[in-house]
């Protein structure tokens, strides 16, 4: 029988620690085929087995599991686990990934050149000039301008944006690690490049997007929290109720469907269910009582049980034992297609990121930020602050294809725009004001649900904090 110590051992003898969670998943089992399994799917940069490195989702269909007759396909994220044998190196070719994908989509109204080329001679001095590339270090110059280091696959330069030009303004709105097109002059050193306009990826002004040609419906949410004491449990119930008769075919959760363990300090005084399995079984019975005529499409947040690192793998089995059959796992971000209306899902960790570097920016309108990741073409932008991103060798945070509609969740309030035929939604939460929230002044709008017709893509906020 295995126990314990021998779990322990085995996977020493690999040089890999082990999370007592897994220990005790291994020993529920008795599988010992789950040891060598489970140490292969970790990455040779990390030292530590954990719940992330369990096998999948038994598979129907690409990792996922596709009601009978489903007009759900899932085009990106399918729930597999893939994703192992990993490198820090192979940061080089995702970054080069991006730049080779988000450059192609530059339109910058005439030819561009490489930077090499450009400061290797002085014929271009005084010639106005394109170039590509993506954002290093930026920072404001002694004067107030901005100053932007630009890289592409040949060289580096540094771009000097006017304070007194028209394009200062979306210089103060660059991000590192975005990827964008500047047109401008070299200075008579060759060592500086002044730009006179900048240009992003960006979804184009003639976006048309595609409506389904029969009826259907979605009901978009994200957030739910279960296990929290500030879960809302009578205004889910009036929600689970609403969907017995409502004309809606599927559902959307954009990932945090639990509080988790241990996600920040304190956390455990603010838990009704303080075991992780406990609150996903939690979860899997309020799923049951919603119509089995739904098809249910769920991806992670970063309170879930998988990596916080993004792309994050689906809901692994040991806790989805309890979902219903029509529930469909997949990753975070993943593209889904409802009746041929596309829906990128992404939890929205990487909002964190863009309002701590984008003036004016605010959890208060979410929607904007979105604005921000579809001009940017870009779920997740920066590297190396507090949103983790995954090594791969592509870069599977880009938007692309452009998606008829953009869900997100994350910051717990509710956000509808519409950005180039690209709906934008944010669709709040299912659990009360946090205390962590009360310190940082976010007041949440909890307990609503998007609507979305697939023929017209026209949205509609229920609530559900209200009784009447």
């Amino acid at each position: 029988m295995l126990g314990n110590r021998e779990i322990v051992t085995r996977f020493a003898e690999m040089n890999l620690n082990v999370h007592p969670d897994v220990v005790k998943y291994i020993r529920e089992s008795q599988d010992e085929a789950l040891i060598s399994q489970i140490a292969a799917r970790v990455p040779k940069s990390d030292m530590v087995a954990t719940l992330a490195h369990l096998p999948g989702p038994k598979a129907e269909k690409d990792g996922t599991r596709i009601l009978e007759g489903s007009e759900v396909e899932v085009l990106q994220g399918t729930a597999d686990f893939s994703h192992s044998n990993v490198d820090f190196r192979d940061f080089i070719h995702f970054f080069r990934d991006r730049y080779d994908k988000l450059s192609a989509n530059l339109h910058t109204g005439g030819g561009t050149m490489p930077i090499e080329a450009l400061t290797g001679t002085s014929r271009y001095r005084d010639q106005e000039c394109t170039i590509k590339g993506m954002v290093g270090d930026i920072r404001n110059t002694g004067k107030g301008h901005r100053m932007a280091g630009l890289e592409d696959p040949t060289s580096t330069i540094n771009v000097l944006f006017n304070k007194s030009r028209e394009v200062f303004a979306d210089a103060e709105r660059l991000v590192p690690d975005e990827v964008i097109g500047v047109k401008g002059k070299l200075s008579s050193d060759g060592n500086l490049f002044f730009a006179n306009t900048l240009k992003r990826p960006d979804i184009p002004l003639n976006n048309a997007p595609y409506m389904s040609k029969t009826p259907g419906k979605a009901v978009l949410i994200s957030d739910v929290h279960v296990g929290s004491d500030t879960f809302l449990h009578e205004e889910w119930e009036r929600f689970s109720d609403w969907l017995q008769d409502a004309d809606v075919q599927y559902l959307l959760i954009a990932g945090d469907v639990v509080d988790g363990i241990g996600i920040y300090p304190g956390q455990e005084k603010e838990l009704v269910i303080k075991n992780i399995y406990e609150q996903y079984d939690a979860f899997g019975e309020m799923l049951k009582k919603l119509p089995a005529r739904l098809q249910i499409v769920i991806s992670p947040g970063n309170h879930d049980a998988v990596r916080m690192a993004e792309p994050q793998p689906a809901l692994p089995d040991i806790f989805t034992s309890k979902f219903p059959d029509n529930v469909i796992l997949v990753e975070n971000p993943a593209l889904v297609s409802l009746q041929g209306v596309r829906v990128l899902m992404y939890h929205g960790k990487s909002f964190d990121d863009l309002i701590s570097m984008i003036p004016g920016a605010s959890y208060e309108h979410p929607e904007e930020m979105m604005v921000e990741m579809l001009k940017r073409r870009e779920l997740t932008c920066t590297y190396g602050m507090r949103t983790p991103i995954y090594p791969q060798k592509k870069d599977r945070l880009i938007i692309d294809p452009i998606p008829e509609i953009l869900l997100t969740g994350h910051v717990h309030i509710c956000g509808i725009t519409q950005y180039r035929g690209v709906l934008a939604v944010n669709t709040g939460t299912w659990q009360s004001q946090t205390g962590f929230q009360k310190q940082m002044n976010i007041n949440p709008t909890p307990a609503r649900a998007t609507v979305v017709d697939l023929q017209t893509l026209i949205p509609q906020i229920i609530d559900f904090s209200r009784t009447e």
